[in-house]
């Protein structure tokens, strides 16, 4: 049986971490979590996930300014970055610093399963 895939779901919305964590882990995920930024970086010196799903609008440090240390340093295979429907260029930009692909809030399971798929075949 092959390894799991872990991932590491970073939004400062618990109950939305708790849901994503507890869907992706009813498929076969291995997920970890974090609450910030900051909190994210601390866990990616000590494992290598090969999905980041990252909120950008977070308190403290921005998930735009993980997503460039986790380029910079690579520290992850994927990422896939959240945001507001209003905050569209945002998430593009995050395309341009090395995103994989970017989901607007709200979203169901479905859609992040999919984008989930998607990044890995790339």
């Amino acid at each position: 049986m092959p390894d799991k895939i872990n991932i590491l779901v970073v939004d400062d919305e618990d109950e939305l971490r708790t849901l994503v964590r507890y869907e992706l882990e009813q498929r076969g995920f291995d997920v970890t979590e974090a609450d910030s930024g900051e909190a994210a970086l601390d866990l990616l010196k000590t494992s290598r996930p090969r999905i980041v799903v990252l909120d950008i609008r977070m308190p403290g440090m921005s998930g735009l300014e993980v997503l460039e240390i986790i380029r910079k340093e690579n520290l992850a295979d994927k990422i896939i970055m959240l945001t507001g429907v209003d905050e569209l260029k945002i998430a593009r930009d995050s395309l341009e610093l090395g995103a994989n692909d970017f989901l607007t809030k709200p979203y169901d399971i479905r859609t992040l399963l999919a984008c989930i798929d998607r990044v890995l075949k790339e």
